[in-house]
This record gives C-alpha cells, structure tokens and sequence, in this order.
C-alpha cells in the first residue's frame, strides 16, 4: 500500500509518502518544513515533489494519513484541508490521527508511563499519558486533556517520561526522576503519521472523507469571544 502522510500541527510541518504492509513499510521520502511551513502553498508543493522524487503518479497513493489534533488551529485546518483534497482527487482513503499518539509513537520502548504534551497557549497544555508497552508504543491512558501548564507539572511522579516540542521551554521545570526523552524525538513527524495511521487502517478504521475535519479540544478565540458576548447580552436583557 502506498500511503501520504501529513503532519501540520505545529510551527514546523512535514509530508511523507511510505510503501509497504506493516506499519506502512519503507518510508520513502519525506520533507520537512520550517516554521511557517505549514500553509496550503508550502503543503502542495512538498507533495508534488515527494511524488516526483520517487516516480509515483498521484493515483497509487491509496490511504492519506493526517494528524487533525491537538495543535494548531491554523495548521490543522490546512493540513486536513490538503488531505481531504488530496484523497478526494485520487480516491484514496483517509484516516486521521491524533497529534500525541504521534509524538508517543516516535518515541523508542521504555519501562514507565509517557506522557506527551503540546502548547496549548494561556499558560495550558494538551496532555495524553500511555502505558508503558514494549517493545511497541503504549496505549493511550484516558482522553487528550487540557490542563493548567503548573498543575501538571504537580502531578507527574519520578519514573515517567515526557515528550513533546514543549519541552523546549519545560526541560528545567520536571521534577526529579521525571525524564526527558531525547530531543530528537520531540517534534511530530509526518513518517510516524503515515505508521500510526496505517496500522490504524490496517486494524479497521476508515474515516468519512466528508465529515474528517480537525479535532481543536477547546473554541476558538473568535467563539469565546462570541459565546462572552452573547452571554453579556442575555443578562443585560434578564438582569
């Protein structure tokens, strides 16, 4: 099976294409994008070239694997937008992916808890823990969550791991016997989306091309801003 994988979550993007059965097989090429990367003009044309390097014709890709969540509301949306795009043109299927099963799958087989984590702005993190499952990747323990940035630094107990490009700003901050995974492994990749994402279609899931869209865990700043509004105009009118 030939698969397109792309990962926009973030500041930094990245599209991949792999060919094989397990796990997606051999991957076969894949671009990373630098900050700002992530815009419909950048995506397009990183695939295009992906396909050209490796002789492919845009019809043999089969399943299109795309994270929609959490992340950037800006970047999930373009890179949902491409995937559906994409697999509508050629007829392939999608399958969608969450953004931190991706960064725990990078993440090499190891005793303890793994936490992943991502920004998610106002001083708050998204948050997913996984079960420590050598010698594959955990499973996820509990929903994504978003969680004070403070109070899950209170609650993380000597002898998890933690990934995420958060660290960055974090790495200081784990209490003792927390540890840090290696910082290579800290960026989602497209490559692990495209494995994730095939053994997820491997294993049954199949998602509606016209109903896969970005998975964002909170509102927007617009729909906040919205919903505060009309909340001051219900009470002004029922003081």
């Amino acid at each position: 099976m030939r698969t397109l994988a792309i990962e926009s979550s973030g500041r930094h993007g990245s599209v991949a294409i792999l060919e094989g059965g397990q796990d997606a097989g051999r991957l076969v090429g894949q671009i990373m994008l630098g900050a700002g990367g992530r815009t419909a003009q950048m995506l397009a044309p990183a695939i295009r070239d992906l396909l050209a390097s490796a002789d492919w014709p845009a019809s043999s890709i089969e399943l299109v694997a795309v994270t929609v969540g959490p992340g950037s509301f800006t970047g999930l949306r373009i890179g949902v937008t491409t995937a559906k795009t994409f697999a509508y043109a050629v007829g392939a299927q999608v399958v969608a992916v969450n953004t931190l099963a991706v960064l725990a799958w990078q993440v090499p087989p190891a005793a303890g808890p793994l936490w992943a984590i991502l920004d998610a702005q106002r001083q708050e993190l998204f948050v997913a823990r996984f079960a420590s499952d050598p010698p594959g990747p955990g499973q996820m323990v509990g929903p994504t969550s978003i969680v004070p940035q403070d109070e899950w630094l209170g609650q993380l107990a000597a002898g998890e791991r933690v990934t995420g490009p958060t660290l960055r700003r974090l790495r200081e901050r784990l209490p003792t016997g927390v540890v840090a995974v290696p910082d290579q492994f800290w960026q989602p990749t497209a490559a692990a989306v495209g494995r994730l994402g095939w053994r997820a279609y491997d294993e049954g899931q199949r998602d509606d091309l016209w109903k896969l869209a970005p998975v964002y865990y909170r509102p927007s700043a617009a729909e906040e801003k919205e919903s505060r509004v009309k909340s001051q105009e219900s009470r002004a009118r029922n003081p």
